[in-house]
């Protein structure tokens, strides 16, 4: 794991979503799904996991059963000809996806999602589906979170013929994650300034964007090795709201819940930092905005940029 490479891996991010996008007009890597599925089982960890949860949250909003476990749990929905599996490695190596893996395979329709054909998760797969997200050489799954994400939402536009148009979202992504490229010298520093204390780092996010606090959070102890946790923003006020009492609690928050307030009401009231990802919020002592950060889509795939970069900061100034 190198700081300088990851830094470069960030940087790249527009191209690989354009190419990403040119690849999707070009063809439809889902086609080979069959019609007769009925159930949607994600597997994967880690970030595969992360974003795989908010995939089967909207599937089930759109009447689709869907779920996402864990490859290492030992127990799940039985295997059927009509259950989708969607493997999820970008490495195509996770020692629990390949277990989870060989136990539905022939008995369920395997979709492999990585960013490594002809890697181990492809063996014996009945459709292969390539990130696209080239070669992260800082070791950080960074892209290839991106395109886990940006490719999931592309499935469940299949699954549920909802018409939506994923070349023309990630491309309006490219421009969102450029933007924020491109104006680091304005917000950087006063962000990760902001965030750096002595209790770690918390992030904070709706169910439907839950991906992104978990990913950052995870961005944080992955790089420069800072505690940090993530937490779901209704649920903040049952489980993390102690800690505002006792700790320098310094968290960033993305907007988007209907329980934003209730957890800002503490927030000021307890004194704590909160710096504000793609929104404004009353009590928060900044904010970083960015292109297209009010079409929730965009957001929820350009968002972990900020805690990506300030975690290449805190990582690059250890080092």
């Amino acid at each position: 794991m190198i700081p300088e490479l990851y830094l470069a891996d960030l940087e790249a991010k527009p191209a690989a979503l354009t190419g990403l996008a040119s690849a999707l007009e070009a063809d439809d890597p889902f086609s080979g799904i069959p019609s007769r599925i009925r159930r949607v089982v994600f597997l994967g960890m880690g970030s595969s996991r992360y974003a795989a949860r908010v995939a089967a949250l909207r599937l089930r909003a759109a009447g689709v059963d869907a779920v996402a476990e864990y490859a290492s749990a030992a127990l799940s929905y039985p295997p059927s000809p009509d259950t989708l599996v969607v493997a999820i490695s970008a490495t195509g190596g996770s020692r629990e996806t390949l277990d989870a893996v060989a136990r539905v395979r022939g008995r369920s329709f395997v979709l492999a999602l990585t960013n490594a054909p002809g890697s181990p998760v492809t063996e014996g797969a009945d459709l292969v589906v390539p990130m696209l997200a080239g070669e992260e050489r800082g070791g950080v799954a960074c892209r290839t979170f991106q395109h886990t994400l940006a490719l999931l939402l592309a499935l469940g536009n299949r699954l549920t013929a909802s018409g939506g148009d994923s070349p023309a979202l990630l491309r309006r992504t490219a421009e969102a994650t450029a933007d924020l490229l491109e104006r680091r010298d304005e917000w950087l520093e006063p962000a990760a300034a902001l965030l750096d204390g002595p209790h770690g780092v918390y992030t904070i996010a709706p169910a439907e964007h839950l991906s992104s606090a978990e990913q950052s959070a995870l961005m944080f102890r992955e790089g420069p090795r800072r505690a940090a946790d993530a937490c779901e923003t209704g649920d903040w006020a049952h489980v993390d709201v102690y800690l505002t009492k006792t700790l320098d609690y310094r968290a960033i928050l993305f907007p988007g819940s209907r329980y934003d307030e209730q957890a800002m009401d503490w927030i000021r009231q307890r004194g704590s930092t909160v710096l504000a990802v793609g929104g404004d919020l009353p009590g928060a002592k900044a904010a970083v905005r960015y292109r297209h950060d009010d079409d929730p889509d965009v957001a929820l795939l350009t968002e972990t940029l900020v805690a990506e970069l300030v975690a290449a900061r805190w990582w690059l100034a250890q080092s």
